[in-house]
């Protein structure tokens, strides 16, 4: 049973329940003086309790989508599975960095044709600059197997969860496939190649997509790498307008961050609930190397104030009520100056969670892919 499984959380449930009435059970029983009773009282307690708050976790874990496996929670280094070609069926046999793990549907109607629904693909990314590999999913629109079609090359939008995420949650939580395959129908969207995958490709280091000095370089990686190794075996264009990246929380920071310190690499950038500068904790351990001028340059505020304006497009959400990040995100765009320009969804209440950004991500998606050129 994984860490997400369904099996476990019922399990764990059952122990807790089962050791709830234990307690209640067992209490009389246990009631006495000595050394004996009290630790059989104890025992019961923290029991009870450790079961309780297992349960509780597994819980909030499968629904935010904070770890998918044991490994993941640990930091262990994972299988990354058999090489399948699929140079038969329309996709690339994988060259320069990126070897195919295998496929999916994309889980709407029709979604068994490739030409009907699109495609998932699941790969894995060998970073040729910086020696980083993380999987991704890379979601090819119905166009992409369209006879019509096979000449031409595809904008694209890297997609990004949070810390520590999930890439299965884009799928499964945030739907990105599904709704881009029913927007690309409906005529809301153009086609668009998606590349899904999380920010933290140094699992369980939350790097904050910084190029950490004498550590990994994680914004060459998504700058350069990624780039290059998805345009070397998918059609998309390799110039900055034919590129976007959106994410949410810390996805949606590292994606406004990228864009703006590289034009040349992106030219739009969807920011869901994210935040405008990093800092230190345990979780991301020491990230500049004692250099205060790398921790400016990697404040978005600092940014506008002390750099050249990059001409790119961003689009920032936030909520009125429930999001922490709503004062800073309203001055952020009052500092914006051309050749910058910047569009927002303000809700009037929404937490820092899914159910918030699944009611943003329609419509930001929709105009992230209205700002790529083909």
């Amino acid at each position: 049973m994984g860490l997400t499984s369904v099996k476990l959380l019922v399990l764990v449930i059952v122990i807790a329940v089962a050791a709830f009435v234990a307690t209640i059970w067992l209490w009389p029983r246990v009631s006495q003086r000595g050394i004996k009773p009290i630790a059989c009282r104890v025992g019961l307690l923290l029991g009870g309790q450790l079961a309780i708050l297992a349960a509780l976790g597994l819980a909030i874990n499968s629904y935010f989508g904070f770890y998918a496996s044991f490994a993941d929670l640990f930091g262990t280094n994972q299988d990354p599975g058999t090489v399948v070609d699929y140079s038969a069926g329309g996709a690339p046999s994988g060259k320069l960095g990126l070897q195919h793990l295998g496929s999916q549907e994309v889980g709407v109607p029709g979604g068994g044709q490739a030409d009907k629904a699109g495609r998932i693909e699941k790969v894995q990314i060998d970073g040729a600059k910086t020696g980083i590999v993380t999987p991704a999913y890379v979601y090819l629109p119905p166009q992409y197997f369209q006879a019509a079609f096979k000449e031409q090359n595809f904008p694209a939008a890297v997609i990004l969860t949070g810390y520590p995420g999930t890439t299965d949650s884009l799928i499964t939580r945030m739907k990105y496939p599904q709704t881009a395959t029913e927007h690309i129908q409906q005529g809301k969207m153009q086609p668009t190649i998606l590349i899904m995958l999380r920010p933290t490709v140094m699992p369980p280091r939350d790097t904050e997509c910084i190029d950490i000095p004498h550590g990994p370089q994680v914004e060459t990686f998504f700058t350069q790498d990624l780039r290059n190794t998805i345009s070397a075996n998918y059609r998309v264009g390799n110039r900055a307008v034919n590129w976007g990246i959106m994410g949410d929380s810390t996805g949606g920071y590292c994606a406004l961050k990228m864009t703006m310190r590289h034009p040349e690499a992106y030219s739009a950038a969807v920011s869901l609930s994210g935040y405008y500068s990093t800092h230190d904790d345990p979780t991301t351990g020491d990230l500049f190397g004692g250099s205060k001028q790398l921790q400016n340059e990697n404040d978005m505020m600092w940014w506008l104030q002390h750099k050249p304006v990059p001409q790119v497009w961003a689009l920032l959400t936030s909520s009125q009520r429930g999001e922490y990040d709503y004062k800073a995100t309203m001055a952020f765009i009052k500092a914006v100056k051309p050749p910058m320009t910047v569009s927002s969804i303000i809700l009037p209440s929404g937490g820092h969670n899914f159910t918030t950004w699944n009611r943003e991500l329609p419509v930001a998606l929709d105009a992230l892919s209205q700002h790529l050129a083909q």
